[in-house]
């Protein structure tokens, strides 16, 4: 969990937790701790994907059921892509994932010396 605080006063509390089984969620409250946003993965609609896919897959991890659609739609840009040449919409390059990892890297020790 972690707060902004912004340089007029208001303050916003974002927790998020994705240890173990395959359930997923975020929450954003206001400065008295009270939620006013919460999502949830996997929603309704994919639970029944995931019941499926567990009997379907045994053993394998439960992160996966979730975000099979997603799993789905980049393989299909990808391989649509690989076949055709058509630019895949919304997926990351590789420069991309360097450049992120960079400013991740940036970021480490930055945010850890404001945690302290």
């Amino acid at each position: 969990k972690f707060t902004i605080k912004t340089k007029t006063g208001k303050e916003v509390s974002v927790q998020a937790d994705r240890c173990g089984g395959d359930t997923s969620y975020a929450m954003v409250s206001d400065s008295t701790g009270k939620e006013i946003f919460r999502h949830s993965m996997p929603d309704e609609e994919d639970k029944a994907n995931v019941s499926t896919l567990e009997q379907e897959y045994p053993g394998a991890m439960p992160y996966f059921f979730s975000q099979d659609p997603d799993y789905i739609t980049v393989k299909e840009r990808v391989g649509d892509f690989c076949a055709n040449g058509t630019e895949p919409e919304g997926i990351a390059t590789i420069d991309i994932a360097c450049e992120t990892l960079r400013v991740a890297e940036y970021l480490v020790p930055v945010l850890q010396e404001q945690l302290k």
